[in-house]
């Protein structure tokens, strides 16, 4: 038996702590820790509820998006508001978060886990023309090395002429990134954490110039989507094939409904639509009262798992048998995993819509695959991308429905009294916001980001969460090397500055 412990397993979105026993190069067990802790659930009682908006987003500086979207619909749950926002309010929400979320799918494959597959010391051999890679063959050979080297002797398995390719669309992707978030800005006002979005719709003042300047760039996203990303995530999937049956994990999704859209001449349906899938294919409606959380094994005061509505956030460092931040969210006591492949399996099952019906299916077939291999390290990459391909289409129409000059928010008074839930579609999965208010003031805000499903540690009946179910039966190669570990965690893009948010009293 050999412990292998990596920390951190990112350094970008919070400390995360993995932890393999390894025999005869098999994970026989894992726990997966949250390492870090802040206080936000707790800054926020005794608050006005509409601040709460402005205080979630600072949860996470890389998505602050969907904290916003979530809080503003927790506090028009609560305030009653949620038929009354204006169609340009909810189309304005639409584009910020579809936007962030295309973008946070780009980062995340070419930026935090790209390096995984691609070695882009091969640009050291490079003699060709492309001016980018050139510039970045002369950043190496000057000593300016970090991100990109040492690399560790691995599995690289591209040629070097693909390599080359990926790296400049590594490069390509930087600033693809940049322009999305000047979209998103133009109607969020800032970024990080949006100014605009508000409860009641979006404060910013919509005109012609503004959509304009948001379509140019959304026109250059979708391009740089459908024929740089795409591609590459299929190149990926393939040529590390052995990927799409590793890393399977609990094989339980689980999605909210999110981005409203009209139907019969109202705002009643959603582009993604939540439910569960289980048994690989089988499709069931939420119930989200059926959502708890357990702290077994987290840094808190031991108590039965409670629905967020009623949730506690008690921390206890010393506790002798926790081992995270986190805690274990359950829906009917199971593990459930969520992300990009929850939301579009969710829908692709649910909803049966044909558009996106054909683009899995032609993904998949493309891949030589099918919906098996979804659950999987390759697979998780493969629903990202066809996550922001189903966004990025859906944005071009909402842009066109805005109207300029009309409005964009509703005034309301709030209740002194009352509760609501927030739920939404982040880059990362399901992410809920519920809310209690009294005497005009928050008294209890719980959120339950994607990492904290994920990421969460076992819990009571000793069921590990995702990350470690998707741990355990790894094969390793190389044990002082195990880029294995490596891949499958990164492949459910974690972000523990979102999953664990508390300080101590």
């Amino acid at each position: 038996m050999k412990k292998i412990v990596i920390h951190p397993i990112t350094r970008i979105e919070g400390h995360l702590r993995a932890e393999a026993i390894v025999d005869n190069g098999e994970v026989k067990d894992a726990s997966i820790s949250g390492t870090m802790f802040r206080g936000i659930e707790i800054m926020l009682k005794g608050r006005d509820p509409r601040d709460a908006v402005m205080i979630t987003q600072r949860i996470c500086g890389v998505c602050p998006e969907p904290h916003a979207t979530a809080s503003v619909t927790a506090v028009e749950d609560y305030a009653g508001l949620t038929d009354k926002i204006p169609e340009n309010g909810i189309l304005m929400r639409n584009l910020i978060l579809g936007t962030r979320s295309v973008s946070d799918h780009i980062l995340h494959f070419y930026i935090l886990s790209g390096l995984d597959y691609i070695d882009p010391a091969r640009v050291l051999e490079y003699n060709g023309s492309d001016r980018d890679l050139n510039t970045l063959k002369q950043f190496l050979q000057q000593g300016y090395s970090t991100p990109f080297l040492p690399r560790d002797d691995i599995d690289y398995k591209f040629d070097a002429k693909t390599t080359n390719m990926v790296v400049s669309h590594y490069i390509k992707a930087l600033d693809i990134y940049r322009k999305a978030q000047q979209a998103a800005t133009i109607f969020g006002g800032k970024w990080p954490h949006d100014a605009a979005i508000v409860s009641g719709g979006v404060s910013e003042k919509l005109t012609a110039d503004k959509i304009t300047g948001f379509m140019w760039r959304l026109e250059e996203i979708i391009d740089f989507v459908k024929n740089y990303y795409l591609p590459d995530v299929i190149a990926v999937a393939k040529t590390y094939s052995e990927y799409l049956e590793i890393g399977k994990g609990c094989q339980n999704l689980l999605a909210y409904d999110s981005y409203r859209t009209k139907s019969n001449g109202s705002y009643n349906d959603t582009l993604f639509k939540g439910g569960l899938v289980n048994n690989i294919d089988k499709y069931s409606e939420i119930d989200i009262s059926n959502i708890t959380e357990d702290v077994t094994y987290g840094w808190y005061k031991d108590s039965e798992p409670l629905h967020p509505a009623s949730g506690k956030t008690e921390p206890m460092a010393d506790k002798e048998k926790g081992y995270s931040w986190l805690k274990s969210p359950r829906y009917n006591g199971e593990v459930y995993e969520v992300g990009p492949v929850a939301n579009v399996l969710s829908t692709y099952l649910g909803k049966k819509d044909p558009h996106i019906k054909n683009m899995v299916d032609s993904a998949l077939s493309e891949i030589g695959g099918n919906i098996s291999n979804m659950y999987s390290a390759a697979g998780r990459h493969l629903g990202r991308v066809l996550s922001a391909n189903i966004i990025a289409d859906q944005l071009l129409d909402w842009v066109r429905q805005l109207k300029a000059g009309e409005p964009t928010t509703v005034e309301y008074d709030p209740p002194a009294d009352g509760k609501g839930v927030g739920l939404c579609a982040a880059p990362r999965g399901a992410l809920g916001h519920w809310l209690s208010v009294k005497d005009g003031r928050i008294s209890n805000y719980q959120v339950i980001t994607p990492t904290a499903w994920n990421a969460s540690p076992k819990d009571k009946e000793g069921q590990p969460g995702p990350y470690e179910q998707a741990l355990i039966g790894l094969k390793i190669k190389e044990s002082d090397s195990p880029i294995e570990i490596l891949r499958v965690i990164r492949s459910f893009d974690p972000c523990t500055a979102c999953a664990v948010h508390l300080v101590t009293p």
